[in-house]
């Protein structure tokens, strides 16, 4: 089977893992067609060459290059006739001018298509994203969904193809792995931390609220960046929490799992909001990954993330949060038991060899279809 993937995530390096997990199926051969780049919030994304083996990798060019909805790739048609692919993977959700593009080039060198979405809230777009919409789900053959929600979304909007819900990424277990972090101090505190972007909808008022009851040696540690950060340092001081939180810039994605490693728990306390709600987060399989324990709120898709393997607590509940937190500090023995349960959950379901295998496999119904 020739599968042909348009993609501007994969011009960063880690995400081109699972193209080279996907070609290693004997049954596929892949060719990637990537940007040069990617503008993302005004900053520019180079192409990285960092996983290649395997597939072909097709650089082309972009117009409207950082326009979520606008963008598309001049020539593609013509990069498709030189491929031949029996089917598209167009990396996009279908409200945009590039599904749409993808959709219509794939059909007219007689190949098969799917597309991707994360939207796990029923919107309507106005026109001409409306029409995109609508026309990419008849012209399609198929849909991948990075969470349950959004199948619901897709079937409210009157899509009637085959659908499989499979993660957009998964992670590296190699370099997301338990291993050394901090040295063993004895009485090192009991570490919380917290990784993803500072805005209100993550929930990090909860946590501070939660943190602040909490009783004991502890410390927190948050890396992120965003607009909500002032607002987060005034009400940490307002609690006299200053000298037990610490707020850290973003770190590189190279640099995570050892910042993880230094953690006794993670959280993830997201709230749903009426045009919000968790798509997925990342930083939990990350952290379970490492063998550090997780805790997340009932936000959207992070309960069926977390799974087993985890704590979960009602959405805004600072005390049921704290409870938690109390209950890990204490427990050493529950905190090892979570730390095993979450990177067999990972292996399992979200490396990205993990998710290759169910992408392909959905490939193969797709192909197999009427």
């Amino acid at each position: 089977m020739r599968v042909t993937i348009i993609s501007k995530a994969c011009v960063v390096g880690a995400y081109q893992t699972k193209l080279e997990a996907i070609a290693s199926h004997d049954d596929i051969e892949l060719t990637a067609i990537v940007p040069p780049y990617w503008r993302d919030s005004g900053h520019r994304i180079e192409l990285e060459r960092a996983h290649v083996s395997g597939y072909e990798l097709v650089v082309a060019p972009m117009a409207c290059n950082g326009a979520y909805h606008w963008h598309w790739y001049p020539g593609l048609k013509g990069l498709l006739r030189e491929a031949r692919p029996d089917l598209v993977h167009i990396d996009e959700e279908p409200y945009n001018l590039a599904a749409h593009q993808a959709m219509r080039a794939a059909r007219s060198v007689g190949a098969r298509s799917l597309f991707f979405t994360w939207q796990n809230i029923s919107r309507r777009y106005p026109p001409p994203f409306y029409w995109f919409e609508r026309a990419v789900y008849r012209g399609v053959h198929g849909a991948l969904a990075g969470n349950a929600d959004a199948v619901s979304v897709l079937r409210g909007k009157g899509y009637q193809g085959p659908v499989r819900v499979v993660p957009q990424f998964g992670v590296d277990a190699e370099r997301f792995a338990p291993g050394p972090g901090e040295p063993a101090v004895p009485g090192r505190p009991f570490t919380i931390g917290y990784a993803g972007r500072l805005v209100k909808e993550k929930g990090l008022l909860v946590l501070v609220e939660a943190l602040a009851g909490l009783e004991g040696d502890w410390r927190a540690r948050f890396y992120g960046s965003g607009p909500f950060r002032e607002p987060l340092e005034r009400t940490i001081a307002a609690a006299n929490l200053s000298d037990r939180i610490e707020i850290n810039d973003r770190v590189s994605s190279t640099e995570m799992p050892a910042r993880y490693r230094e953690l006794d728990v993670l959280v993830l306390p997201s709230l749903t909001r009426p045009n919000w709600k968790e798509q997925f987060g990342r930083v939990l399989i990350e952290a379970m990954a490492c063998g550090v324990p997780v805790i997340g709120s009932s936000s959207g898709e992070i309960p069926r993330v977390v799974g087993a393997a985890g704590m979960l607590f009602r959405e805004r509940s600072s005390s049921m949060l704290r409870q938690q937190l109390a209950e890990l500090r204490d427990d050493p023995a529950l905190r090892e038991l979570l730390g095993l349960r979450g990177r067999e959950r990972v292996l399992d379901y979200y490396t990205q060899t993990a998710i290759a295998r169910q992408t392909v496999a959905f490939y193969r119904e797709v192909m197999a279809g009427a």
